[in-house]
């Protein structure tokens, strides 16, 4: 969501922005049907203002016994006048909302140009590709010789894209998650939350989940919505607040289970777990004062890239392009973790600083102590990390030539004493 006001002294600003995304202009739209809200606006109040002098005309003229029918025709029509004005006031509120609330966000200055993924620009890498000294399998492939990764039952049960895990591998999933969050509540100072997977519209209004990727959706027959990410319940936690300066930054972590259609994936990624309706992920949310939100990307990254480290799991970190940022994101960060039996990178978390753009959608400010009115907070959000894919890094890169899997030493602690993970497992 957008500052009128903002786009109307900029309009080149704004249509450039638009550009960088791959847009056409849209700033003389916007600002048309801004004039003609607030032209009729402007009609319908004078007509208020005229009715209330007639109206104590009418009152005077009553009061000395005079004829007052005239004046009484009058003011009905000035009310229908009034009421047309006022129509068409609803009308075009109506348009500028529904056409502001389809624009993307615009990028940040920092942010490289260009029409998709191939123009992101890699800023990092930590550690090194292992050297297993084999052929490396693919975790699908991993796990079902195990016997504890079940796609045949799992799509009896619900269909495609769905899994059912077993036993230690289960175990694992479930320790990858609770070092997570251990990670980012006890090191790096978020605060756990659960918080309900089922919510209301306007929760998705306000992160730019709706209107625009409905189909992407999960929703219920009385009109909830599963979920896409943890990013939607605790990014809404501030939702029509005013906080106070001294507030923030707000940092909340949730490990919850995401619900995605995955439409328009037809074909994509549809081996093993890689792509799901359903899977598990540790979410970070941050809200904070406009001055400090770029500092906060970047910790917000970095407490994301620690699960890996701690994990040993090569990873690289990219700034995506223009053309390949989500819709609320202002510039986004994706770190893509090394999978040795696929031979490729894959992301595993997305760091993305959306500025204003949902505070507005939200209504979420903040008070500086001592100064009038109150100002609109940043939010960021980010993965830390996707458990299913952090799942299959782990697969893939400590897999031994028997087909066993190895247990990172920072997961120990959470598996009961296993350390590796075989047929019997």
């Amino acid at each position: 969501m957008f500052d009128i006001k903002w786009i109307r002294e900029n309009p080149g600003a704004f249509d450039d922005g638009l550009a960088k995304r791959g847009l056409d202009p849209t700033s003389e739209t916007i600002i048309d049907l801004d004039k003609t809200r607030r032209k009729a606006q402007t009609h319908a109040q004078a007509i208020q203002e005229e009715r209330n002098k007639l109206s104590k005309q009418i009152g005077t003229a009553k009061s000395k016994g005079e004829d007052a029918e005239a004046l009484l025709k009058e003011v009905s029509a000035s009310k229908k006048s009034q009421d047309a004005a006022e129509n068409i006031e609803r009308e075009r509120s109506g348009e500028l909302k529904d056409c502001l609330m389809g624009i993307p966000n615009l990028p940040d200055a920092s942010v490289p140009v260009g029409p998709d993924e191939a123009a992101n620009e890699t800023i990092r890498e930590w550690g090194e590709k292992p050297e297993l000294g084999f052929e490396p399998k693919q975790h699908y492939e991993l796990g079902e010789a195990l016997g504890l990764m079940d796609f045949e039952r799992a799509a009896k049960l619900s269909g495609s894209r769905f899994v059912v895990l077993y036993g230690a591998l289960s175990r694992l999933e479930r320790a990858l998650g609770a070092f997570m969050l251990d990670l980012q509540t006890g090191e790096f100072g978020y605060r756990e939350t659960s918080p309900p997977v089922l919510v209301r519209n306007t929760a998705l209004l306000g992160t730019g989940q709706l209107p625009k990727f409905a189909a992407d959706q999960f929703r219920t027959t009385d009109d909830l919505w599963l979920i896409p990410t943890a990013e939607v319940p605790l990014t809404n936690l501030v939702a029509g607040e005013i906080l106070g300066e001294s507030d923030l930054p707000q940092r909340f972590t949730a490990l919850t289970q995401c619900f995605r259609s995955e439409a328009g994936a037809a074909g994509k990624d549809t081996s093993g777990m890689l792509r799901q309706h359903q899977f598990s992920k540790v979410e970070l949310v941050s809200v904070t004062h406009p001055d400090r939100s770029d500092e906060e990307h970047e910790r917000m990254t970095a407490c994301a890239e620690e699960v890996l480290k701690r994990l040993g799991l090569h990873f690289r970190t990219v700034v995506l392009s223009s053309g390949d940022m989500g819709f609320s994101a202002r510039k986004t960060y994706d770190i893509e973790v090394w999978l040795p039996g696929q031979g490729t990178y894959r992301e595993i978390s997305s760091c993305s600083n959306c500025g204003d753009f949902q505070a507005r959608r939200m209504n979420a400010r903040f008070r500086t102590k001592g100064e009038k009115g109150a100002k609109f907070v940043h939010t960021l959000n980010g993965s830390g990390l996707a458990v299913g894919r952090t799942l299959i890094a782990v697969m893939e890169n400590y897999q031994r030539e028997d087909g066993s899997i190895e247990i990172p030493e920072a997961l120990r602690p959470y598996m009961g004493g296993i350390t590796v993970i075989g047929a019997d497992g």
